[in-house]
């Protein structure tokens, strides 16, 4: 028997490194998608480790040539969709790119896939981004909560949620969403809120910092790591019908409390050193966030193996172990 081959948009992001080293431990072939910068040894970091192992081509969401001419060559069985600007807040300073890239992108790679490789199976990172502030009566956002996002990013992520969805019934074709709710882990860049916070009150404990600005410290998140939610992007796409799946803790926190807990654990009293700015604020808030993945649990026995003060850990004990 083969091995599977995956091909991965965005490999040398966060979930795309785990997604590489998973899938390389279960035996694929694993082929990357990366787009060219000019400081070539920043871009890949985070697979420094796999470089032997995978191969990367570069590419570009916004070119569908570079896309199909490599799916072409590879004919991959999997194709996961990690690549997008990521970054809801800077969506608001981009907009017209950030849609380029996460809604025409996605159709440009859709087109590519249809054209190059239609028996293979692909995933879309679909974001939780995408309900905006509509929430159940319960206070879950579940498969069924109607979505109306509120950032460029948001709105982008749900053309191509429902553009994928579309080229499954239209052209009968395996595409799968993964609506994966916030995610974190020691690879985040560190200008997301988890890894500013972690990252400053570590600098703070060492001398190299002495504050920490903030946006909305209210808003709530149910955050997980990575890891766990890689292992369910894979299970998704594998599924015998292609369909759409919550991924998510089911729990949720503030920004507060996470900065008290990073804070707490590093035995720094937060209210010396955070300090708010209203230029970290979004024009217009999502306030809250908890997903139901009771679909994802019932369906394939996933649960996330580490908690928010695991996860948290994690990224405190990431950060500590560069200054060592």
């Amino acid at each position: 028997m083969k091995n599977k081959k995956a091909y991965i948009l965005g490999i040398n992001g966060q979930d795309g490194s785990y997604l590489a080293e998973y899938l390389l431990s279960l035996g694929y072939q694993v082929f990357g998608i990366v787009r060219r910068h000019s400081v070539a040894e920043n871009q890949q970091v985070r697979i420094d480790g796999i470089r032997d192992k995978v191969t990367i081509f570069y590419g570009d969401l916004l070119d569908q040539s570079s896309l199909e001419k490599t799916l072409k060559e590879v004919q991959p069985d999997e194709i996961y969709n990690l690549a997008a600007q990521s970054h809801v807040r800077i969506s608001y300073d981009i907009p017209q790119f950030t849609v380029q890239v996460n809604a025409l992108g996605v159709l440009n790679l859709l087109e590519a896939y249809k054209n190059a490789c239609p028996n293979a199976k692909f995933y879309q990172a679909s974001s939780s981004e995408m309900f905006g502030n509509s929430i159940d009566p319960d206070g879950f956002q579940r498969e069924s909560t109607p979505m109306h996002p509120v950032s460029p990013y948001g709105c982008a992520k749900l053309f191509a949620y429902s553009i994928v969805r579309n080229y499954r019934h239209a052209y009968k074709l395996h595409a799968t969403n993964g609506i994966l709710f916030n995610h974190e882990s020691p690879r985040r860049g560190s200008n997301f809120v988890t890894n500013k916070v972690v990252k400053t009150a570590v600098d703070i404990k060492y001398g190299f910092a002495d504050e920490l600005i903030m946006g909305n410290m209210d808003s709530y998140r149910d955050w997980g790591h990575s890891k766990d939610y890689v292992r369910a992007m894979h299970m998704i796409i594998n599924h015998d019908v292609p369909d759409e799946f919550i991924v998510s803790t089911m729990e949720t926190h503030s920004v507060r409390e996470m900065v008290e807990y990073v804070f707490n654990k590093l035995n720094l009293d937060p209210y010396k050193y955070v300090k708010q700015d209203a230029k970290f604020m979004r024009p217009e808030e999502l306030k809250y966030l908890k997903g139901d993945s009771t679909k994802m649990r019932s369906t394939f026995g996933w649960k996330p193996e580490y908690t928010f003060e695991t996860l948290m850990d994690d990224m405190i004990d990431g950060w500590e172990q560069k200054y060592r």
